[in-house]
């Protein structure tokens, strides 16, 4: 794949950075979002066309490709910002465009992308440690349709959605790879509880609980049972568009502890002048050069038709972002002195979302070893 950009590259790049210019400023990025404000940058992305980007033509998508999704997560990252684009659009937007009916699009996704409506996925579970294909939540067949029971965690931005894909266990145990079944479920639908929480990174999730929720036949989305490894590829396109979101924050702290440097003084002297501060900054920088060259390689690998390959290479890109994006955030802080762990700080920001991208969907540990098998 060719990673240079053109024209229409750079047009995009542009008008997202000064959407993220005038919506985030750069003294309140981090910040948690009012209701407001979450309901007016939704609108500003649908007008602009990111909720719509990778999604088909027939329903109000642009079909654009990883590439494209890679600028977009970059700057979404360096300003902080996004709020639900990551879990409505790259998860469960994207995963059913390409597996839902064309009655299930069309209910769904030109609203989508019109800014009118919010999708979120549901397919984590307490015990299940990143194992996709651990999935206690059952459903059984009732009559026309089906009754799930169960209860799934950690499912973002879930407060907001308006429905959820559900994967649900249609047959064997509960870590077997076939069996799974993913499920449409409105967030009215009778017996579902939906419980709100915070993340470190002051976003939104949710945990939900299912009890005797009833859907139809229409709901089934995919082949029932198979639905594993369109999850996984749901997950790794997630990781990729985390990748880049990755590269945007370290840049942003990159440019905030340079001019830390620039500005404060230590004995007369600007804290740049300092030898050993300069070798820090140039370690930053090397590991925000690999991460950029990872996160095009995770956008490569999500393009690529073979599962393995992808899986494997959006695994080495997740560890090496998970590793620097820990190592230079605290670098970060470090040399921001205690003003660093301060809310009015912005890295300390920078440096939470950090954490919380190499936790989604496998932390560097969890992807090291997933490409050591696969080696």
């Amino acid at each position: 794949m060719d990673f240079s950009l053109n024209d229409e590259h750079i047009a995009l790049r542009d008008a997202v950075r000064r959407f993220c210019d005038g919506e985030y400023p750069a003294h309140r990025r981090g910040d948690t979002e009012t209701d407001g404000e979450a309901a007016t940058r939704w609108a500003a992305m649908a007008d602009l066309g990111l909720l719509g980007l990778p999604l088909a033509a027939d329903v109000g998508g642009s079909e654009q490709g990883p590439t494209e999704m890679m600028l977009v997560a970059q700057e979404l990252g360096r300003a902080l910002g996004g709020g639900a684009w990551l879990s409505s659009v790259v998860l469960a937007g994207q995963l059913l465009d390409k597996a839902g009916t064309t009655a299930q699009r069309q209910q769904w996704l030109p609203a989508l992308a019109a800014g009118q409506s919010r999708l979120a996925l549901a397919i984590n579970e307490a015990d299940a440690r990143y194992d996709l294909s651990r999935v206690g939540t059952q459903a059984r067949r009732d009559g026309q349709g089906w009754v799930i029971d169960g209860i799934k965690t950690l499912v973002l931005d879930g407060a907001q959605a308006d429905v959820f894909l559900v994967a649900a266990r249609t047959a064997g145990d509960v870590a077997d790879e076939q069996g799974v079944t993913l499920f449409l479920v409105p967030a009215d639908a009778p017996g579902l509880a939906v419980r709100e929480f915070g993340t470190l990174d002051g976003r939104s999730a949710a945990h939900l609980t299912l009890r005797e929720v009833r859907v139809d036949e229409n709901a089934v989305v995919g082949q029932p049972g198979a639905a594993l490894p369109v999850i996984v590829a749901a997950a790794d396109r997630a990781n990729a568009a985390l990748c880049a979101e990755a590269v945007g924050a370290l840049e942003a702290l990159l440019d905030l502890t340079a001019e830390q440097l620039k500005t404060r003084k230590q004995f007369g002297t600007p804290l740049a002048k300092f030898q050993v501060l300069q070798h820090r900054v140039a370690d930053m920088l090397i590991a925000l050069e690999q991460c950029k060259s990872m996160a095009c390689v995770a956008a490569m690998a999500v393009a690529d038709g073979d599962p393995v390959q992808r899986h494997r290479l959006v695994s080495a890109a997740k560890v090496m972002v998970g590793q620097a994006g820990r190592q230079v955030g605290q670098w970060a802080i470090q040399m921001h002195g205690a003003m660093g762990m301060t809310d009015e700080c912005r890295v300390g920001h920078y440096a939470k979302r950090l954490m919380v991208i190499n936790q989604l969907f496998g932390d560097a540990g969890h992807h090291l070893a997933c490409f050591a098998r696969q080696a």
